[in-house]
This record gives structure tokens, sequence and C-alpha cells, in this order.
């Protein structure tokens, strides 16, 4: 007899059905699993032969056989564990057959039958809605399923026995509810930073259209300062963002207790990250910190500490919004949809173009730590400012300066006028930062005076193509804190200064 239970298998955030085939028959007393499993499928025989004995079974003196089809796409993970299981279960008549086919199943089972919570929760609920099933799952990770859809059917025991009494009749599991962590009241507050105005302004830009920023300034400037408060002036994560965050995150294994937030992400990787650290990759080709920022803010510190080719493998994910890890028997996409928030020395002592400062290497120093940048990878930052050190009169200034609370209404009401704007275009949610080549000229529209300004300033600065339309977002962004409709003169000169076309080489 061959009993079938269904899982997923997992490709980027996409969960594939996996057809979960076991047979009990005569032959040499064996117990094998084929169709491509990983180590971690491979050791499952001994888990759930143990878990079985635990819940008052054992497995029958026979030939077992399980086929995890379709037998070319390769598994890996230990959520097989009670799939198996239940297959057995429903071979040998421990329950019924028919009442695991309307569900997927996933999940760990440690030696006492306990079911552990596993990665990947979320896209396996969405799959499994899409495939017009229920999801079993374990008790830890049911929060997390709950949010897939208010009406599909979810079981989420704790254990093997729980699992089958239900299905006998003699306990009745109920739905897991939907959890949502509470807000964050944590979070930095712009008000903490002393002085640095113009870099306060930066950052409110930044937060207002999304837009990629660099700052550059001697050590203690407090550049990690202010990008750490860079979350409290961003919106919540809307409730699409919402899922597709909380996707990634529980692939990664992040969700704690499955319980989702509406907090933007902010990651803040070591500079000595790898490439498939910061992009994702690896042995699974398991999502990066790129991707685990996605809607959120990606803050490299030391940026020129970072290796070249690590910084220059950000390109493709900073234009397309997704990563893209190509193997030879696959092709994963992640999404990446980040801003980027970077901060550098301009030197190594950091302290070059400082009045007074003397340096035995001279110029040559911030000229060769800045060539590590290398020019794409500048160019699609869109806001590059100079942060200077603060001086005794800022810190010992009296009162506080304006707070995140305020600075982030107006980055409210500013990131509404563009959702409605291209929700009206059909684009659905995004920022100027994320707005289609194509309809630059349209959305910033400009008069005759601001069209002369910006070609002078284009020929006159040299800038690429992707450098003048960032310009022209930019400007937008002003104007749309402005509350004003068309792009003016003004705001390209500002966005022009914030460019900051030669901050670095003015350092060197």
């Amino acid at each position: 007899m061959v009993s079938r239970v269904t899982t997923v298998a997992f490709q980027g955030v996409e969960a594939l059905p996996v057809d979960v085939q076991v047979m009990v028959g005569a032959g040499a007393v064996a117990f094998t699993i084929v169709g491509l499993p990983d180590k971690a499928v491979g050791e499952s025989r001994e888990r759930v032969r143990a878990a079985l004995l635990a819940s008052g079974l054992a497995l029958p003196a026979k030939r077992v056989t399980v086929n995890l089809a379709p037998a070319d796409l390769p598994k890996e993970g230990s959520h097989y564990d009670l799939p198996i299981a239940l297959g057995i279960m429903a071979a040998i008549g421990a329950i019924p057959g028919d009442m695991l086919q309307d569900y997927v199943v996933l999940g760990e089972l440690g030696l006492d039958g306990r079911l552990a919570p596993v990665a990947g929760v979320l896209p396996a609920a969405i799959g499994a809605n899409a495939l017009d099933k229920g999801l079993i799952c374990p008790a830890d990770c049911g929060p997390e399923a709950a949010w897939a859809d208010a009406d599909m059917a979810i079981l989420a025991p704790r254990s093997l026995i729980q699992l089958a009494n239900h299905f006998k009749g003699t306990q009745v599991l109920s739905r897991p509810a939907p959890k949502l962590r509470g807000l964050a009241t944590d979070l930095p507050d712009l008000a903490d930073v002393k002085g640095q105005e113009s870099a306060k302004r930066a950052l409110e830009i930044a937060a207002a259209g999304g837009h990629n920023l660099l700052m550059v300034g001697p050590p203690g400037a407090g550049k990690s300062m202010l990008a750490s408060r860079l979350p409290s002036l961003l919106p919540p994560l809307a409730p699409r963002e919402l899922l597709e965050v909380s996707m990634i995150a529980s692939l990664a294994g992040e969700l704690g207790d499955g319980r989702l937030t509406d907090r933007r992400p902010f990651r803040a990787p070591h500079h000595s990250a790898s490439m498939a650290a910061l992009v994702g990759g690896g042995l699974r080709a398991r999502p990066g910190e790129a991707s685990l920022a996605h809607h959120g803010v990606l803050f490299l510190d030391e940026l020129p500490e970072f290796h070249p080719q690590v910084l220059d493998s950000l390109r493709q994910p900073l234009e397309t919004g997704e990563t893209v890890i190509a193997r030879a028997n696959h092709r994963v996409t992640y999404p990446a949809r980040i801003q980027l928030v970077a901060a550098m020395n301009p030197c190594r002592c950091g302290h070059a173009g400082e009045p007074g400062h003397v340096c035995r290497r001279g110029p040559r120093c911030a000229a060769e730590y800045q060539s590590r940048i290398s020019g794409p990878f500048l160019d699609r930052i869109d806001l590059r400012i100079e942060v200077p050190a603060v001086t005794a009169a800022d810190l010992l200034a009296p009162g506080t300066s304006e707070g995140s609370a305020s600075v982030g209404a107006r980055v409210a009401v500013a990131r509404e006028v563009q959702r409605r704007r291209y929700e009206a275009l059909g684009l659905g949610s995004r920022t100027n930062a994320q707005l289609p080549a194509g309809l630059v000229d349209e959305v910033c529209r400009l008069d005759p005076a601001g069209r002369s300004f910006l070609t002078d300033a284009a020929n006159s600065l040299a800038l690429s193509a992707r450098g003048y339309h960032r310009v022209l977002k930019l400007g937008r962004t002003l104007a749309d804190l402005d509350g004003l409709g068309s792009v003016t003169r003004l705001h390209l000169a500002e966005a022009l200064s914030l460019r900051g076309e030669d901050v670095l080489r003015q350092a060197a």
C-alpha cells in the first residue's frame, strides 16, 4: 500500500509542492529515502523511528521506502520529518490516510515525538493556500502560518501524539491566531543628535524619497548615530510589504515565536562580510543581508573596508530591487528593494581635509582609500554629504533638537503623496527613488528655467544618464516635502548640492 502526504521544497521565496510517497511492503527490513535528499533529510530516518517509538508505535519489520517526488528536485532541511512520519502512520493504518489529503505538512521531530519549529512556514502556508489546502506545522510556527489566510485550515500540534489524537477524534486542535509584535518604542530618537543640522536635513530627504545616502566625515562625527535613527523616521510597513519581508525572515529562521512586525528592517553587516553573506548564496542559496533588508535599510559602516567585489555585487540589487543567485542546476531570486545608507572616513586615519591636519603621505592616502569604491557604485547613491566633526559649542548648547516624531510626520506626508501618485499611474506603492526611468520626465516636470539650469549643471559636472535621472528624482522628493506639484530651480540646486559630486574630491 502506498500512502501520500504533501509537503513543500523552497526555491527562493517560492514553495514548490513535493509528494511524499510511502510504501510499506515485503522484503528485507530497511528504511530507505529516495528523491535527492540532503544530509538532514537522510538523517530523518532515525528521528522518525525514535518519535514513532516514543508515541507508542513501532516500524513494522518490513521494507519501508519513502520517495520524495519530483525526484530531480533537491530536498533540503529538517521539515520533511513530520510528513514522512505521517505517511508511515497512514501506510500502517495508525491514522486515516484520506484525512491527510487536504493538508500540506511540514515539521521537525524530536526523539520524544515533540515538534520543533522549522524555517519557511509562512511561504509554505501561502503555497498551501494557493493549492487550496490547509497546513499542518509545529505549534511554535502556528501564529506565523495564520497570517497566510484567515479562512484556511491550520493545525499546529506540539507533538505527534496530539496530531494523531486529533485525527482519531479524541482531541481537538484549535486554529492558531496570528500574532504581531508590539510597536518598537525603543528606537533611537533623532533629538539625541547634537548639531549636524545639514546631515539631519539630508536624512529627512533620504527617508522621504527612499534615496540612498553616503556620509563622509572624521571618526566620532556622528555618522553611525545618524544612520541608526533613520528607522525611526520611516513609516510602518504596508500589509503587502509586511508579508514580503516576513516571508524572507521566515526562510532565514528569524521570526521569533511566529510573530510578525510592521517595523522596517535595519541590517548592519560587518565590513568583513562575504559576498554570499551580503547578497545571498552558500550551499543552499539562502537570502543575504540585502534581501533581509527588503523594504528597509541596509547600513554599511566603514564602506571602503568592505571588499571591492562585495560592494560591486550590490550594484544589481540597487538597480533592479532583487538578487539573482545562479547555480549549475537551478536559479534562485530573492527580493532586495533596499535603501542603502553608508558611512566612511575620508582617509585611513580619518582626518583628511581637517584644518591643521598634516598627513605624512599627503593626498595620496585619501586617494588610495577612496579608490576602493568604484565609480558605478557611487553613481547609484543619490545623496553624498560631508559630516564634519561636532564642536564643543554644539555639545554644550542648551535644549534639544527636533525629534523623530515631528520629522517622521513630514516624511509620512511626503510618502503618502508619492503613494497616491504612483498608484494613479498603476505602479503600486512606490517611492521617488524607485521611479522607472521611462516616467521620470512625466513625473518630474521642469519649467524652462529649471530645465536650462539642469542642462548646464549636467554638462559642467559630466553627469551620467543615471546621475541625471537621480538628480530629478531627488528634486521631486524635495518638491513633495514642500508640498509643491512641480520641481523648481531651487529644488534642483539643492538636489545637486546634496548629490555632492565634489565631497570625496575635496577630502582628497
